[in-house]
């Protein structure tokens, strides 16, 4: 069965810092583009980065550039999402999902950051 599995969303303070990590069952994450996206309350569902299958290269929403970093650990089938600086705008759910754009294969169910004093 394929299967995407967010985890490490949690309460944190401004300026705090998270990992996120999306780990795959049923299929090599290796030979996939991953994307890693939120949704916040009232707001449409937003593309944060993507990691490609070939290169590796990676690309990031303007809003979390500098601050956000994501990676991949092959060995564990798992993709990280590095999040630093932390603001209270961070705040939603993240999703990680392959490939980066429409048509979308697989989602993972979600992961809740909160940024908040």
């Amino acid at each position: 069965q394929v299967q995407l599995v967010e985890s490490g969303g949690g309460l944190v303070q401004p300026g705090g810092s998270l990992r996120l990590s999306c780990a795959a069952s049923g299929f090599t994450l290796d030979h996939y583009a991953i994307g890693w996206f939120r949704q916040a309350p009232g707001k449409e569902r937003e593309g944060v980065s993507c990691i490609s299958s070939s290169d590796g290269s990676t690309a990031y929403a303007d809003s979390v550039k500098g601050r956000f970093t994501i990676s991949r650990d092959n060995a564990k089938n798992t993709v990280y999402l590095q999040m630093n600086s932390l603001k209270a705008e961070d705040t939603a759910v993240y999703y990680c999902a392959t490939p980066c754009v429409w048509p979308f294969d697989h989602w993972g169910q979600g992961t809740q950051v909160t940024v908040s004093s």
